[in-house]
């Protein structure tokens, strides 16, 4: 093995190291041979996680890491729903799968883990009210508290009106959003009128 070849292979080994998570593009941006990833993880050298993702074994999985995961392999898709309703902590439920929004022309990612679930979407109700964070060197983009209130209300029949009800009272309470917020988006999602007894209820 030549000096670079090691070379290249230990700066490899050291991007796994300090990332949460690696995918074999992220190392054609650097240019470094993705082929490494393989021969590393045969090596038991790093973690395979599943289909084109690896990390460094000794990582601690951290609380968002499955969401972490998908937005490596599906970076247009932004964390919706239930899922979105737990990152923001007004839910009482842990959703089994990962809620993702996409646009209706969009290609679906196929991911087998962790478990996903898209739901299509198209214009201002797609675009708006996206958070982008940074997790572990990774960009997540998650709906802001308010508009994940709204879509729980459009999507009732998918998440049950049952926990957009507790998400709407939970949310308020705890000051996540105002009515403003609620009813800019209501309108965009077009469930103002679907909504309003329950905002109502709220003042």
């Amino acid at each position: 093995m030549s000096m670079q070849e090691i070379s290249k292979r230990q700066q490899v080994i050291n991007f796994v190291r300090e990332h949460s998570v690696v995918r074999p593009r992220d190392l054609k941006e650097l240019h470094l041979p993705k082929d490494y990833l393989h021969i590393l993880a045969r090596e038991g050298v790093i973690e395979k996680l599943g289909r084109g993702l690896y990390q460094w074994p000794d990582n601690e999985p951290g609380e968002f890491q499955s969401l972490v995961e998908v937005s490596k392999l599906a970076p247009k898709a932004i964390v919706t729903l239930l899922s979105a309703l737990n990152f923001h902590k007004m839910t009482t439920q842990n959703p089994y799968e990962i809620w993702l929004a996409i646009d209706r022309k969009d290609w679906r990612p196929v991911i087998s883990y962790p478990p996903v679930r898209y739901v299509t979407m198209s214009g201002d109700a797609l675009h708006e009210g996206v958070e982008k964070h940074n997790i572990d060197g990774v960009l997540v983009q998650v709906y802001c508290p308010a508009k994940t209130v709204v879509d729980c209300f459009k999507y009732r029949n998918k998440v049950g009106l049952d926990v957009a009800l507790e998400a709407l009272r939970d949310g308020w309470s705890a000051q996540k959003f105002t009515m403003d917020e609620l009813l800019k988006y209501a309108k965009i999602c077009r469930v103002k009128k679907v909504m309003q007894p329950y905002l109502e209820s709220l003042i």
